[in-house]
């Protein structure tokens, strides 16, 4: 076990200039490299003589004439042309200079980010914006609602019917130990991601059938044969992490590690206490400064994350000035906490953001389904009536949320009112299958005064459990032919979110419900959840603006039946798993909502989840002493990439917490 503060820094050489090879030329090397025995060769060598004979009977092979775009859109057109030179949000003016100090919650033991096991250490995330050791394909726009543009990728090609996407790599790329980075590391890295990759990745990949490499710098990613047409793949291969081969080839990739891996991305790790903090340092010859999606951005010269297992002390090192930015997802320090001395001076702000993102569903209880008891659609539906979201809301969380009613929350794909003419074309077919209400009924919340006192809820709960077979005898709910007693075991992510639902769950007992709650420490609640072994849980569910893929992961029969999927309500039903491939093909806005609204219409009316939360917008807290472009709202804060150092504000919130502490 490492223990205390390790320095990781090592030279960061410059771009180095390497002469081109072909593939043939490669091949021709790799053949030198056989091992003794007439049939062991170099896999790499072994797959492309594979492909070959593949495509010998073909007439024309896929990816044969891509034509190149500088990138690629869902169902809107692209915002920037070919030659723009930077995103509205990033500004090449921006300083590259100061510390950005920023907290994560629980603890982290892995740096191996496609693996299940361990937690990944911040930094090193798979996807999304803290990705910052990693290069990807494509880099996604916050300005646009789904839209992406070369990173690695030079230029990408998608088929019409999607049997093929290709990209083209950037000349020049090259990672932290001056290697250049090429078509084999993209090879190898899918090829990884669908043998040893965790269950998310490989549903994501589930349609890939090959990747092959063909000209110098060219890759060609071929689709199933009886794969359904979905365009989001392009976007989902384009968003992926690449890794450096020739750093896997001594190491174990199936493994975690302890070890800091070779990056190529525009910070690389200098200093890490293990499981406390982690320090990264820009790199200052990344090679891909001056790429568009990257001009402007990755302004920081250190980038610093803190760990805490406590959100109230996470609270206090931010007011110490220990942290400089973070969101508030606590009601009650939202509420009653941001009115300390330096938010009064304006050293300090608390903004509430819209942002455009769909923002989905926060912590909606959901059930096991693997459980007996709860594959009955009347006791779920019990169980949904005697949840009351405004009391809980008004007591517990100070206001603080709204009311959710949708899995799409804050976007034209989220369900209202009844269904439309394009959604009954997608519903008609299981009309026969279906609640009579998804058809004839909006969806709404039980009614509430607010107050906990719905007794007509409570009197329907109990019918149904009736129903259901469960019944109210001594105080206690039990089957009447089994006599089982209805229990609920409880795992929640944290305290408080266990104290929000103590509401709920006191109701649960009123009824003869037997009950257990408890918030353990994070990992093992992470793997309490992706191993089946409880019966109630909430989790975070906030969907892409490409919907699909993720949808497969949270809601889809495939991961289901996966352990350490993310699946962990257990839901396998083919209504569900037949609108998420609607979803998946849309090839229009028009297309896209009515697939999305179909299926938040069956998710909600199937009870498989309580919607109680619904966030309003984007709580932002933070010192005063950055800069960021003033543009439109756009879909995430981007403080990390695209905020940089105010030296004069800086200077300012200095002064001004120097001056307050002297008056103290």
């Amino acid at each position: 076990m490492l223990k205390g503060p390790v320095d990781c820094r090592s030279d960061v050489k410059t771009k180095p200039s390497y002469p081109s090879a072909r593939i043939s030329d490669r091949l021709f090397d790799l053949k030198k490299e056989r091992r003794l025995g007439p049939f062991i060769v170099k896999p790499f060598l072994f797959s492309v003589i594979l492909l070959v004979a593949a495509f010998a009977t073909t007439d024309e092979p896929p990816c044969s004439t891509p034509d190149y775009s500088h990138g690629i859109s869902y169902v809107l057109p692209l915002k920037y042309p070919a030659d723009f030179s930077h995103f509205s949000y990033s500004t090449p003016l921006a300083p590259k200079n100061g510390l950005l100090r920023l907290p994560d919650m629980g603890t982290f033991d892995n740096f191996n980010n496609i693996l299940e096991k361990g937690r990944i250490a911040a930094g090193y995330d798979f996807v999304g914006s803290r990705t910052l050791v990693y290069d990807r394909l494509l880099e996604p726009a916050i300005d646009e609602p789904a839209s992406q543009y070369g990173r690695l990728a030079e230029g990408v090609a998608v088929d019409p019917q999607y049997r093929w996407i290709a990209f083209k790599l950037r000349d020049g790329a090259y990672w932290h130990d001056g290697e250049p980075i090429t078509v084999e590391d993209v090879l190898f890295s899918f090829n990884v991601f669908k043998e040893h990759g965790s269950v998310s990745l490989r549903t994501a990949l589930q349609d890939l059938d090959r990747v092959y490499a063909f000209g110098e710098r060219e890759l060609c990613f071929v689709t199933r044969a009886n794969a359904q047409i979905n365009p989001i793949m392009p976007f989902a291969y384009g968003g992926l992490s690449i890794l450096p081969k020739h750093y896997w080839r001594s190491r174990d990739i199936s493994k975690t590690t302890v070890e800091a891996p070779l990056g190529s991305g525009p910070y690389k790790l200098s200093r890490v206490d293990f499981g406390r903090s982690l320090e990264y340092e820009r790199v200052e010859g990344y090679w891909g400064r001056d790429v568009p999606v990257n001009r402007g951005r990755y302004n920081w010269n250190h980038v610093k994350f803190d760990y805490f297992r406590d959100e109230n002390v996470m609270l206090e090192a931010h007011k110490a000035d220990v942290i400089d930015a973070r969101e508030e997802t606590v009601s009650k320090a939202w509420t009653t906490e941001y009115n300390f001395p330096a938010v009064k001076a304006g050293l300090f702000k608390a903004d509430l953001r819209y942002i455009t993102r769909v923002w989905g569903l926060w912590w909606p209880i959901f059930w096991n389904l693997d459980r007996p008891r709860f594959q009955d659609i009347r006791v779920r539906e019990a169980l949904w009536l005697l949840y009351d979201f405004s009391w809980i809301n008004r007591v517990i969380l100070f206001g603080f949320y709204d009311h959710g009613t949708s899995f799409f929350h804050n976007s034209p794909m989220a369900q209202t009112g009844l269904p439309g003419p394009a959604e009954l074309e997608l519903l008609e077919p299981f009309r026969d299958q279906l609640p009579p209400r998804v058809f004839t009924t909006p969806f709404k919340q039980p009614e509430s005064n607010g107050f906990g006192a719905n007794r007509d809820n409570v009197v329907r709960a109990l019918e149904l459990l009736s129903e259901a077979g469960w019944e109210l005898h001594n105080a206690e709910l039990r089957h009447r032919d089994t006599n089982e007693r209805f229990s609920i075991d409880f795992v929640f992510v944290s305290p408080r979110l266990r104290r929000a639902e103590m509401p709920f769950i006191s109701r649960l007992n009123q009824i003869g419900i037997a009950t257990t709650a408890i918030a353990p420490e994070n990992s093992h609640w992470q793997h309490r959840m992706r191993t089946g072994t409880f019966d109630g849980g909430a989790y975070l569910y906030i969907p892409s603006n490409t919907p699909g893929l993720d949808l497969r992961n949270r809601f889809g029969s495939l991961a289901a039946g996966q352990d350490y999927s993310l699946n962990w309500a257990g839901i396998k039903d083919p209504i569900v798993d037949a609108l998420i491939e609607k979803v998946i093909q849309a090839r229009t806005a028009d297309e896209l909502y009515a697939a999305t609204r179909a299926l938040d219409r069956v998710l909600l009316w199937s009870f498989y989840f309580i919607p109680g939360m619904a966030q309003p917008g984007y709580r932002l807290v933070h010192w005063d002493k950055f800069g960021e472009v003033e543009t439109a709202p756009l879909s995430r804060v981007p403080v990390l990439d695209a905020w940089w150092w105010d030296e004069d504000k800086a200077q300012r919130v200095a002064k001004g917490l120097a001056s307050l502490n002297s008056t103290r």
